[in-house]
């Protein structure tokens, strides 16, 4: 099961209450999995920057992921006859790198349902044309070639396609506009904050900082507002207080293609 939604929405908050919900009342073990904890470290995405173009030194878009991690734990978590724990890998927000396997989760008993969230779930590729014109002053002044574009639209079409034919289930938490994005995710990123000792909170974004990355999100995550609500099974339309303002439910799907 898949669930999109943009950043700040309450991915996260959704598959937990869901994991217990299916614990408690259905007896169901199910794995929450964020998309976000499968970026690429900051030594591989370094690299990226190197090789192909410097926007990829910032996680967030397809080809920032790890992919082939994560298909291995989606492998591992069901595997019906495993006997090893599984280890799911988990990402350092504030020192924006993967944490080492020592700090990684360990899932010991067998697993019916996994639920991964993630901003860009569902996705699917533009064409080639929809890619020439810069949407915002990052793609503008920072990818005017759109090589970075280019790169990120080969991932959905082919690493990503592989993973949504794993899915049985699709789940969006729709923002009313993209506009709720920059809110959203400057509460996230001063809950982060808090969270932190007083010293280290300067690895954090301010303001500008924030308007910046979010651009690196703001043609992808449109994509998904204007086409995704369509290709759903489940359509949680939310209000800019993260509201749910209407459900839709659909059965007809085949899943995404």
């Amino acid at each position: 099961m898949a669930l999109n939604g943009c950043q700040g929405s309450g991915k996260t908050t959704v598959v937990d209450f869901l994991c217990t919900h299916l614990a408690k009342v259905h007896a169901v073990h199910a794995v929450a999995l964020s998309l976000d904890d499968f970026y690429l470290t900051v030594g591989q995405r370094r690299a990226l920057a190197a090789s192909v173009h410097p926007l990829l030194i910032t996680r967030g878009v397809p080809g920032t992921h790890d992919m082939a991690l994560l298909h291995q734990t989606l492998n591992a978590l069901l595997d019906t006859e495993r006997r090893e724990p599984v280890a799911i890998p988990r990402f350092n927000k504030a020192e924006d790198d993967r944490y080492p396997p020592s700090g990684w989760d360990r899932i010991n008993t067998p697993v019916q349902i996994v639920l991964l969230e993630g901003w860009c779930l569902g996705a699917l590729p533009q064409h080639s044309d929809l890619l020439l014109q810069p949407l915002n002053t990052l793609e503008q002044n920072e990818d005017p070639e759109g090589r970075w574009r280019e790169y990120s639209n080969t991932i959905l079409d082919t690493e990503f396609r592989a993973l949504y034919a794993r899915v049985d289930q699709w789940i969006m938490l729709q923002a009313p506009s993209f506009d709720c994005v920059f809110q959203w995710r400057q509460e996230q990123e001063r809950k982060l904050a808090a969270s932190l000792p007083s010293q280290r909170t300067n690895t954090l974004m301010d303001d500008p900082a924030l308007h910046r990355f979010i651009q690196h999100y703001e043609r992808i995550t449109r994509q998904c507002l204007s086409a995704l609500p369509e290709r759903v099974n489940h359509l949680f339309k939310l209000t800019e207080q993260r509201e749910v303002s209407a459900y839709q439910h659909r059965t007809d799907l085949d899943g995404l293609t």
